[in-house]
């Protein structure tokens, strides 16, 4: 029992991390009042979000080699420095170029939080409750990401300042860095060289983790992209508003962390049902155009795309344990499918003149996580053989 309250403990300073990696999701409702403070396109508009995490991309393998050296505890620190940094800027001035460097800082700083985050957690709980724990985590995060909408309406109605958002988050973002800062948490030491880039990259040629490297880069498309396109698809069917059709990315992560709630309970045991739902909302999208039907559709997205994440981060590094931080610099090196999806998505919503374009292109990140059901399921089948 003793044991339990001190992990229950140690879990506390983690959690705090999660919700400020939340941050990062805040950049879906800011780049709608961009948008239109700033009067740009579709296209244009998706271009911060782009920028966001395209950083992923760069970061991410970089920052596992840098755990390997300080370490993870001090590396996720490091990314709550940059994070509060990031959210300073745009209460400094607020005009396009410092909006992008202070997306492309939350963008670095997520990246290397996601990196290090998640298999500083691995020192904590045993790898049979990892997933679980992974998957409560994002029920953290999804917190910081439903409360965004509803904090920047918030201040846009009462003060004329949405902006008030980052204000609030960077209070939590320095507590969380404080918190970190006094906990102690034992790594495993490092043994040998460190792994070098070549070598980080031909992990690839594995195919579980090019399977769970590929669906985190589907994942997080369609995450980001409804995060981003939910306001704007209620406004391009039902007529509304911004600030009333804003309110669609908040039921879209209220969904969300209640499925990442559920799935603390129970993962992979509903990853099949999970993508079939998904896929239902998916195609609800481009068909309906009533108010209770798209947001249900909305909703069903939120809810069945919660989990993804945790199942394929914990299959990969499960799978080759040894090599976990150079897998989990891999894994969120595929968070850039938030970069690559909205992108696409701009172009094709501004090209065909509807968001109907936007939701096709998620289309296709859907349709890959329906071709690799049986593969996911094999592979947790195989690894729950061995472990008895």
């Amino acid at each position: 029992m003793e044991k339990r309250s001190h992990i229950l403990l140690k879990l506390v300073p983690i959690m705090l991390a999660f919700f400020a990696m939340g941050f990062v999701d805040l950049v879906g409702i800011a780049t709608n009042y961009v948008k239109k403070d700033f009067e740009l396109s579709d296209s244009v508009a998706n271009l911060f979000t782009s920028m966001v995490f395209f950083w992923f991309l760069v970061c991410s393998v970089p920052t596992g080699m840098l755990m390997n050296k300080i370490g993870r505890r001090k590396t996720v620190i490091l990314s709550l420095v940059l994070t509060s940094v990031a959210l300073i800027i745009p209460l400094i001035d607020y005009n396009l170029p410092l909006i992008l460097i202070s997306f492309s800082l939350l963008g670095i700083s997520n990246a290397v939080m996601q990196v290090s985050l998640n298999p500083l957690l691995s020192n904590i709980v045993s790898d049979k409750r990892l997933s679980s724990a992974l998957t409560f985590g994002q029920f953290v995060k999804a917190i910081a990401a439903f409360t965004a909408p509803i904090i920047a309406a918030w201040g846009a109605l009462h003060f004329n300042n949405w902006r008030l958002l980052f204000a609030v988050y960077l209070v939590e973002g320095v507590i969380a860095a404080a918190a970190l800062s006094f906990e102690k948490i034992k790594e495993e030491e490092m043994t040998g060289r460190a792994s070098t880039f070549k070598e980080c990259f031909s992990l690839l040629g594995d195919t579980t983790v090019l399977l769970c490297f590929i669906g985190i880069v589907c994942h997080v498309g369609i995450d980001v992209g409804t995060n981003v396109s939910a306001p704007r698809i209620i406004m391009d069917k039902l007529g509304l508003s911004l600030t009333e059709a804003g309110y669609a990315t908040s039921v879209y992560f209220l969904f969300r962390t209640m499925g990442c709630l559920a799935g603390t309970f129970s993962t992979r045991r509903f990853y099949a049902v999970s993508i079939f739902l998904l896929a239902a909302g998916m195609l609800g999208l481009l068909l309906f155009r009533s108010s209770a039907a798209l947001y249900a559709c909305i909703a069903l997205i939120g809810f069945n795309n919660a989990n993804l994440f945790p199942i394929m981060f914990s299959q990969a590094i499960l799978h080759l344990p040894e090599k976990k931080n150079e897998i989990s610099g891999l894994m969120i090196m595929g968070i850039f499918g938030g970069a690559v999806f909205p992108l696409l998505m701009g172009f094709a919503s501004d090209l065909f003149g509807s968001q109907n374009g936007a939701v096709a292109i998620m289309g296709l990140g859907v349709v890959y996580l329906l071709s690799v059901i049986r593969k996911v399921r094999d592979t947790t089948r195989s690894r729950n053989d061995q472990n008895g």
